[in-house]
């Protein structure tokens, strides 16, 4: 138990640090155009866009931060000048992320504590004093 809470809790870290690098990353090169929203999934956003030397690009991974985004809809995007399929919805960032990660660590946390502190309790009573 311990150790999936653990695994969770680096994972939530991982991935506010992740969105962070995303974000310096098309801070420190910005580019931004205006993007078609082709799909919307559970895991994925797919936008389509041309950038300012005629490449028509849609990144695989799709858009960060692409809350409350429907098929077919044009959005401003911002995206990193030197890899294009790094792309943002604009004026969203990693902030976005805060809320849901730190939710996510508070409700492992909140049902891993009482469970670890019962499963100690259960451990400690069953043990039987060896006698000397």
């Amino acid at each position: 138990m311990l150790g999936v809470a653990l695994l969770l809790t680096v994972m939530c870290v991982g991935l506010l640090f992740a969105a962070i690098r995303n974000d310096n990353a098309i801070e420190a090169h910005p580019g931004t155009a205006t993007a078609t929203v082709e799909s919307v999934a559970f895991d994925r956003t797919i936008i389509q866009y041309q950038t300012p030397d005629g490449v028509v690009h849609s990144p695989a991974t799709g858009v960060l931060y692409p809350s409350g985004l429907a098929a077919g809809q044009l959005v401003l995007i911002e995206y990193d000048a030197t890899n294009p399929d790094l792309a943002r919805v604009a004026g969203r960032s990693a902030n976005l992320t805060l809320l849901p990660l730190g939710i996510t660590v508070v409700v492992t946390w909140l049902i891993a504590g009482p469970l670890l502190w019962w499963l100690r309790r259960l451990i400690n009573r069953d043990r039987v004093p060896v006698p000397g």
